[in-house]
């Protein structure tokens, strides 16, 4: 018989044997893999393209892992929308198509949301890159224990309260990111409610299309709204705190300065 059609059962599985090294690995399997993704947010559906990372547990005694079953399980879920729930679904689902006692799956996007300007209300899409992290460890009972990881960077303006304080007219303001990694059982998360919190404490928002009157609003919002570095963090971390079923959370705020060139930067974690 050819050797291009050789059957499957008569191949020798390689990855399958023995390694007698015993040294188990902590992760491997696949990174930079680019996927289609549709993110179900309980509202909509939304198309996106996701940068996944997907890897297992080896134990010492085996030799590899099976790469091909990794992209199998995205292919599997390509087509059907997917709740953070179904992504902590996903990952346990991954254990096992792996014969794995642990694994993680990562999936980094960007995240659209459409938004009405403040004064003239005309529409438009507002972007935002958001991560899912999941982390799954079999348990005795042949399921799996799930954490769940949530991660959003979104931009913003601040505006100086120094600058604002010591001049005569006018202020510095600049183009901020407050990216929020939250811990959180993923029914209790709202991706949506998670990013207009984050938004309420900068000196404004952002949006992509702004009127004239929206250009009047949101200079004077920023003006009347001062906030330091120091400030977005506290107040985001205060009001991240506040919403129900968070577990912990790491804050980063960095301002692109516009009279430095350097960025000013903050970190909390609680």
């Amino acid at each position: 018989m050819s050797t291009l059609t050789t059957p499957v059962e008569s191949m020798p599985d390689v990855q399958s044997s023995v390694d007698t090294r015993r040294i188990p690995i902590q992760k491997v399997g696949v990174r930079d893999v680019s996927y289609p993704l549709l993110v179900d947010n309980g509202t909509e559906t939304m198309p996106t393209v996701a940068e996944w990372e997907l890897t297992v547990a080896l134990p010492a005694e085996e030799k590899g892992t099976h790469m091909s079953r990794f992209l199998e399980l995205l292919e599997k879920h390509r087509a059907s929308p997917l709740t953070m729930q179904g992504f902590c679904q996903m990952t346990g689902e991954m254990l096992g198509l792996l014969n794995a006692t642990e694994g993680d799956v990562s999936a980094s996007f960007p995240y659209f949301m459409h938004k009405k300007a403040p004064v003239s209300e005309v529409g438009s899409l507002l972007d935002y890159q958001v991560s899912w992290s999941a982390n799954a460890v079999a348990t005795v009972d042949g399921q799996a224990d799930v954490q769940f990881e949530l991660t959003v960077l979104v931009p913003v303006t601040s505006l100086c309260p120094c600058s604002k304080a010591i001049s005569k007219y006018g202020a510095h303001n600049q183009r901020s990111h407050i990216t929020v990694s939250v811990v959180a059982h993923p029914e209790h998360l709202d991706l949506n409610a998670l990013i207009q919190t984050i938004e309420a404490q900068a000196s404004c928002e952002l949006w992509g299309l702004l009127k004239r009157t929206d250009e009047k609003y949101v200079t004077e919002r920023a003006y009347e709204n001062p906030k330091f570095v120091e400030d977005l963090v506290r107040d985001v971390a205060v009001a991240v705190a506040a919403m129900p079923g968070i577990e912990g959370y790491r804050i980063e705020a960095e301002n692109f300065e516009s009279i430095h060139n350097h960025s000013a930067y903050a970190v909390v974690e609680g």
